[in-house]
This record gives C-alpha cells, sequence and structure tokens, in this order.
C-alpha cells in the first residue's frame, strides 16, 4: 500500500517517491494523453517476464503461478470501478475495445434504431458509431450542448430532446479530454433509462485518473478507460453490466460459447498476461482498502483543486486569452484538464515559446477530439493549447 496521505492532505514526496521519471528534469503536463508509470507497475511487468512468461490454464507449477496473477489482475480492475470480474475485459486501447463493442452490436439493433452520439468527445467514443450507423443503416443523432465554446457541457435536460422510443444507445464522455469539464453521468444514465431499452456507453480516460469511479453508483451500461492514464502500462479496461451483456454478441471462438464473461465475448486474447500482471499494484498505489482509497481520492481532488486555480487564476486574468469550457476551479465542476488560446498568436507558437524557456511539457492540438476543437472551438491544423495536470 502506498501512504499518499498525511494530517488529511497529499504527501506529494511521497507520491513522487513512486515514479522514477520524475527524477528528470521534466515537468509533465501532458499527463492527458499518458501518465508516468508507477515504479512498483514497471517491476511487476518485470517479474512476470521473468518468472511466469508461460500460457495460462497449465497444471504445472509456474503455469498455475502465471494463471493466479492474471487473475489477481482481473479481480484488481474489477474492483478499481466496483465492478464484477465477469463484467470486465481488458485490451490494448479504449479504442479498440469501443470498435469491439460496436461489432458486437452490429446484429442486435434494429433498422429502425437511433444512436445518440456526443460530438465534444474523443474520436474513440465517435467513430465506431458512426460506422455502426452506416453499415447497419441506423439513425444518427449529433448529441451538441451549445454553440458557445463556454458553455460545452453535457446534461440530461440538453440530452432529452434527442431522445425518443427509437433510442437505443446514448454515448458521451466523462470528462472531455481537451475542456476538463465533469458531466453528471448518474443523471444522464438515469434519463437514457427513461426509454426502455437505451443503454448508455461513457468514455472515462480523461476522468478515471482524478476521481473514483464506481460504474454501479453511475448506473451506466458501459464504461471505458485507459490504464496507461492511470500510471501503468498501455492497455484499457471495458466495463459492461451483466444486464447489458445480454445485448451483444461474442465475438470469440465458437467453442467458447456459450460465453459467460465479457473477456470472453470481447477479448480476443488481446490482453498482455504481464501488463495486466500489474494492475493490483495500481489498485494499491491508491490503498490497501475501499475507505483508505477514498480518503486518497478525497486527498487527490482538492491538491488538484489548489493546482488548477493557479493556472486558471492566471489565464483567467488575461483578456487576450480564452479558457474553453469551464473557468471555474472547482473541483466538483472539473478537473485539471484546461484547454486554451491566445489572441494573435498561434496555438504552435505559445508551447514552443514554453518549450524555450522551462522544463514545462505542455502540447497543442486537437488531441483526437477533433470534432469538438474544428466545429466548436478553433478550427484548423493547430487546435488549442492544453496543460493537463496529475497529482504525482
Amino acid at each position: 500500500m502506498a501512504d499518499l496521505v498525511a494530517d488529511g492532505k497529499l504527501d506529494v514526496e511521497a507520491v513522487r517517491s513512486h515514479f522514477p521519471a520524475l527524477k528528470q528534469n521534466q515537468v509533465f503536463l501532458d499527463n492527458a494523453g499518458g501518465t508516468q508509470i508507477l515504479s512498483d507497475a514497471i517491476n511487476s511487468i518485470r517479474t512476470y517476464l521473468e518468472e511466469t512468461n508461460v500460457q495460462l490454464g497449465a497444471s504445472y507449477n509456474i503455469g498455475q503461478k502465471a494463471t493466479q496473477k492474471y487473475n489477481e489482475g482481473m479481480q484488481a480492475a474489477a474492483d478499481f470501478i466496483n465492478a464484477d470480474v465477469s463484467e470486465i475485459v481488458i485490451g490494448p486501447s479504449t479504442t479498440q475495445l469501443f470498435a469491439n463493442l460496436s461489432q458486437s452490436f452490429a446484429l442486435s439493433f434494429p433498422p429502425s434504431a437511433e444512436i445518440i452520439v456526443s460530438s465534444i468527445d474523443h474520436e474513440a467514443n465517435i467513430s465506431s458509431w458512426v460506422r455502426l450507423a452506416k453499415i447497419r443503416n441506423l439513425t444518427l443523432k449529433w448529441w451538441t450542448p451549445s454553440s458557445s465554446p463556454s458553455d460545452l457541457k453535457l446534461t440530461a435536460a440538453n440530452l432529452q430532446p434527442l431522445l425518443s422510443d427509437k433510442t437505443k444507445l446514448v454515448t458521451c464522455t466523462h470528462t472531455s479530454n481537451i475542456l476538463g469539464s465533469i458531466h453528471d453521468i448518474k443523471a444522464i444514465a438515469d434519463e437514457v433509462h427513461k426509454v426502455e431499452g437505451a443503454m448508455l456507453c461513457v468514455d472515462g480516460v480523461a476522468f478515471a485518473p482524478h476521481r473514483e469511479v464506481d460504474v454501479k453508483a453511475l448506473g451506466v451500461d458501459f464504461y471505458s478507460f485507459s490504464w496507461y492514464k492511470v500510471y501503468g502500462p498501455h492497455i484499457a479496461a471495458l466495463y459492461a453490466s451483466s444486464s447489458a451483456q445480454t445485448h451483444i454478441s461474442s465475438l470469440g471462438h465458437y467453442f467458447h460459447h456459450p460465453a459467460t464473461t465479457l473477456s470472453t465475448k470481447l477479448g480476443l486474447a488481446a490482453s498482455s498476461y504481464e501488463l495486466v500482471s500489474t494492475i493490483p499494484a495500481l489498485l494499491s498505489y491508491f490503498g490497501s482498502s475501499a475507505s483508505a482509497r477514498k480518503e486518497t481520492w478525497a486527498a487527490i481532488a482538492a491538491h488538484e483543486e489548489t493546482l488548477q486555480t493557479i493556472l486558471l487564476d492566471y489565464l483567467n486574468s488575461r483578456e487576450d486569452v480564452t479558457v474553453y469550457s469551464e473557468r471555474s476551479p472547482a473541483k466538483a465542476l472539473r478537473v485539471p484538464v484546461i484547454s486554451f488560446s491566445v489572441r494573435g498568436k498561434s496555438s504552435s507558437e505559445i508551447v514552443e515559446a514554453v518549450d524555450g524557456m522551462s522544463d514545462f511539457g505542455i502540447r497543442w492540438g486537437h488531441f483526437y477530439s477533433k470534432r469538438l476543437v474544428d466545429q466548436l472551438l478553433v478550427p484548423g491544423d493547430e487546435g488549442v493549447v492544453r496543460v493537463s495536470m496529475r497529482k504525482k
């Protein structure tokens, strides 16, 4: 267990001691693109490959140890989001897992079905559903919360006019990887479920590194996030509730039917054993018990609020700076993923100037939320300037 909280506050030095990369002369402010990896996770990969690099399911000693490590990783992944292990699958990326999910839906939606897709999402939770609608000749509705760059929050209220008795699926982000605003997913899920048979699919990639995720409390049908945004290696997890799984078909081999777990249905043998073995270390980093993890998450949110207040106070004080969407630093409203533009300056010009005068690593671009940037923020090749912080 990592002891990260002292006197109710995040112990920054204790946090830093778990990340070898922080010994370098670089301030990592591009964390929404991927965090640095926990030292215990690095060690876990090496140990797995050195000692248990065999096929799972064998009866001999090392085979049993390998299987146990893998199963412990899957259980830790389920515990991280308060799911049952039969309700999760690990894959190479959220993009790939959503693509697999969309394929499993391909034969289950009637031709009259409607899909509602958020236009402010990362493309991972857009392209698969656009493709599915095209292939199956389904009706695709775009959920755009507003035309104003200062008010781009998804709500149950601005979703409601799009819903109909033909709605089968609604997709959205928990937190935009550009805007940082936190959406009330529980309220959105409740609104979606007023339509009989409608389901909600949430991209939690930009939210999961900052706040505790409880898929049962949220009431979602599907939820995905990336472990490499939460101090782990480049893998992702997808949750599908037991009830939602009755609506999807298995992509697995014929001899695995009937498939009784999400991994069997959608995994396609894509969960790297040595990478899955890191997940218990990631869970332990936040605390050895559910109550300890809640304390850690609360301390993280408070610390991040302090950090984002410093940056937002400065950006908001400048008349030549546009901060996109949520301008408040309140931890209940946003996470420290902050995007902006400067009047008279290109985004690349700002970033390159910061590169030249400091060790701060920030980025410019659309960050795979190209529809959001082009249609609602700053059309063009350069996109926005993004500063994305984590509590490490």
